[in-house]
């Protein structure tokens, strides 16, 4: 693949040619998933993705070189997130946040939400600043990191660096000059106006990326980030909820005018009672991933735990949004974990990357819910341990 690339040399960053190879010659992929923000806990949705792309990083890696680019460091500048914390330190002052739980601090974001206020310019600028220049953290989204960083042991999932500073190789005057050299932006800020994505050419409405202050929302931040990597990669990923499919659909057309071949995963969230919500509306209480292991997790070991949640949000629920989350359909995907592991029949004896390269298509990546389906079929050997430990445990 070619095509323009970000390189350092001695006058910082250029934007470039070319595309960067694989050392071990294996085609390169990057997975992207969306960034959930550390402001409320993690919800039966936000696991749904969590273990789509988890199972899929793991599994791809069986077949090519994976990056899995998972940065909150990069997302800590959206007015979301800088507004909590805007509101936390007006509203809530020097709050020990050190023994709080998710819930707790998800509280205090659903009640900032719903005042409907918007700070101004002035009053996150200071946050805006600690962050870019400091790599600075309120201790409330670092303790929901914290707390994250707990669940993901125990579901063995892999840690793309939660609490680790990741900034962005472009700065948002970089990140826009380069859309704007490739007629894919309009800034309107001279005039007092905002920032807009502009692929209108491929029939796509504009999107503002950021206010008449420069203050970027979700896509400049994640085109801050994709921009620089996406020329050294084969094929890259991004995966989304429905919801923001159209942004997302948006990102693909720009990402690949700069040069990528992109594929676009879409997943639909996991409705509470028949309904979806947002979690800034709460609605989640008895249903966080906090909630579910202190229910689930002490009745089965590590491995059935681990397994069994992907076979619950990955197979069973599948890309959709049409089954609402039930504790006894979990449960009784626990209970078919167990089995499996326990199963004394002869497991698949093909290799384990001519069992991945089965549910590849024609992608590079794996597609997880082919590859976890297959774990329920009938009349199938069971998994092979290797396949067990390297995709699932």
């Amino acid at each position: 693949m070619t095509g323009p690339v970000i390189v350092r040399g001695s006058a910082g960053l250029r934007y470039g040619d070319g595309a960067e190879e694989s050392a071990t010659g294996r085609p390169r992929v990057l997975l992207a998933p969306i960034t959930v923000t550390p402001s409320k806990p993690l919800t039966p949705s936000h696991l749904k993705g969590l273990l789509w792309t988890d199972v899929m990083y793991r599994a791809s890696a069986g077949l090519a070189d994976v990056t899995y680019r998972y940065s909150p460091t990069t997302y800590h500048l959206t007015e979301q997130t800088l507004g909590f914390w805007e509101y936390l330190d007006r509203t809530e002052g020097d709050t020990d946040y050190s023994a709080l739980s998710e819930e707790q601090i998800g509280e205090l974001y659903v009640a900032h939400r719903a005042t409907g206020h918007r700070p101004d310019a002035g009053a996150l600028r200071p946050y805006a600043e600690a962050v870019e220049q400091h790599g600075w953290v309120h201790p409330a989204g670092a303790r929901v990191l914290e707390l994250w960083a707990g669940h993901y042991r125990r579901l063995g999932m892999h840690d793309p660096g939660l609490r680790a500073h990741q900034p962005p190789a472009l700065g948002l005057e970089e990140t826009l000059a380069i859309l704007v050299s490739r007629g894919l932006c309009l800034d309107l800020r001279a005039y007092g106006s905002p920032v807009f994505l502009d692929a209108t050419r491929d029939g796509l409405p504009l999107r503002q990326i950021a206010d008449a202050h420069g203050r970027p929302n979700y896509l400049a931040c994640v085109l801050r980030e994709l921009l620089p990597m996406v020329p050294g990669f084969d094929e890259v990923v991004l995966l989304c909820d429905r919801d923001l499919e159209a942004d997302y659909l948006l990102l693909q057309r720009v990402l690949s005018a700069c040069g990528a071949t992109v594929r676009r995963v879409t997943l639909g969230r996991v409705p509470i009672e028949g309904h979806i919500r947002s979690a800034r509306h709460g609605g989640w209480q008895g249903y966080t991933v906090g909630d579910l292991l202190e229910q689930v997790g002490t009745e089965h070991d590590d491995p059935v735990l681990r397994l069994g949640m992907r076979l619950y949000f990955i197979a069973v629920l599948g890309a959709g949004r049409q089954q609402s989350f039930r504790h006894e359909v979990l449960r009784h995907s626990l209970a078919r974990a167990e089995r499996l592991l326990s199963a004394d029949r002869a497991p698949d004896p093909a290799p384990l990357p001519e069992v991945l390269a089965r549910h590849r298509g024609d992608h590079l990546h794996v597609n997880p819910y082919r590859l976890t389906a297959a774990l329920l079929a009938r009349h199938r050997p069971p998994p092979a341990p290797d396949l067990l430990k390297a995709v699932y445990l």
